[in-house]
């Protein structure tokens, strides 16, 4: 697969953590305006951002299921979604400043007319293991995120992946 970022952004558990997201019937081109939507805007009201996103990384593109702060989400070939990267570890995933990491200089949503330069994302990690999205935060300007700031982003990751669990997204 194609990325921007220059290095692997497919898991090694790659093929489970597919079947495990796919089992959770939640994929598909749709937002949410229940319970995920009123997080997103939380998320964006808490850490005082213009955009929050509550992502599902699928084998090619990146699914939002719910957005604040965006009025369109398509789809985004997982080669250039952030989200790519976030759900290869179990801790949040942090860019204070998109435009001085090596990784991110040819990312399309960092250089070009989006101008990302903040972003934030803590895993969706199912109660077996499989990390398949995130909730992420976004800003179109650079800024720090401290380590309390991030604990706060995985404890609203952990009610997002118990309500996709629970299988109530209304």
């Amino acid at each position: 697969m194609d990325n921007t970022f220059g290095l692997p952004i497919i898991p090694d558990n790659e093929e489970a953590r597919l079947a495990k997201l796919r089992s959770l019937n939640i994929l598909g081109g749709y937002q949410e305006e229940g319970r995920f939507k009123h997080i997103a805007a939380m998320a964006s009201r808490m850490f005082e951002v213009p955009i929050a996103l509550i992502n599902l990384v699928d084998s090619e593109v990146v699914w939002t299921k719910a957005s604040a702060g965006l009025d369109e989400t398509p789809a985004i070939p997982r080669g250039t979604s952030l989200c790519s990267l976030a759900v290869l570890k179990d801790e949040p995933t942090v860019f204070e400043n998109a435009k001085s990491e090596p990784c991110l200089l040819a990312n399309p949503l960092v250089v070009g007319e989006f101008g990302l330069q903040f972003y934030a994302a803590a895993p969706l990690k199912t109660s077996d293991g499989f990390n398949i999205g995130a909730l992420c935060i976004v800003d179109k300007e650079p800024r720090t995120f401290s380590q309390a700031e991030q604990k706060v982003l995985e404890n609203l990751a952990s009610i997002v992946m118990e309500e996709i669990e629970r299988g109530k997204s209304d």
